[in-house]
């Protein structure tokens, strides 16, 4: 059954009602005991976008950054964007991960009490304030903190990623999933 709410622009598809494409991907994730997520479902009206993203997210998921690492950098990210959808999403992830309500707050702002997460946060932080141009002083702080060239990669890379879903999350209106109210205040 295709779902659109009163703030979703776009249908958010399920295995059902997915365009042909997309429906292949979405019976997988439903067989498999997955749940299907209104971001996905919302990129299941178009196929290669759904299966670019599907793709990008799995490789990144699998690559060197700790997971706290890349759930901080979804936090930042939708936070920066205005994306409730996506900080309820992350905020749950982060949580289940065993992160601290006072740790995901510092992380919507780029902050982190690890001073190693800290450093690679204020590279990416001004990385997106600056359209990419980074102050040189940044990667080399991230170095000396024992972050190695392919993870600071891959951490930008994890900024595409979560720019992108916050774009679709905003455009497609997105309504928030229930979640619990102590993570949804603004971390500003």
């Amino acid at each position: 059954m295709t779902v659109k709410t009163d703030v979703s622009r776009f249908h958010i598809h399920d295995e059902l009602t997915a365009p042909e494409g997309s429906d292949k991907l979405l019976k997988s994730i439903a067989a498999s005991g997955g749940q299907i997520s209104k971001i996905v479902g919302a990129l299941a009206g178009s196929p290669t976008t759904l299966r670019a993203f599907a793709r990008l997210r799995r490789e990144l998921r699998s690559g060197l950054l700790p997971e706290q690492t890349q759930v901080r950098i979804a936090l930042a990210i939708a936070e920066k964007r205005g994306d409730g959808y996506s900080v309820a999403q992350h905020a749950r992830e982060a949580r289940a991960g065993g992160m601290g309500l006072d740790e995901i707050s510092r992380a919507r702002s780029f902050e982190s009490d690890d001073e190693a997460e800290a450093a690679l946060l204020r590279l990416l932080k001004a990385g997106v304030e600056t359209d990419g141009h980074t102050p040189i002083y940044l990667v080399e702080e991230a170095r000396e903190v024992d972050w190695t060239d392919e993870q600071i990669i891959e951490a930008l890379a994890h900024v595409a990623l979560n720019e992108f879903q916050s774009l679709i999350a905003n455009a497609s209106g997105l309504p928030m999933d229930q979640t619990d109210p102590a993570i949804l205040p603004s971390a500003a």
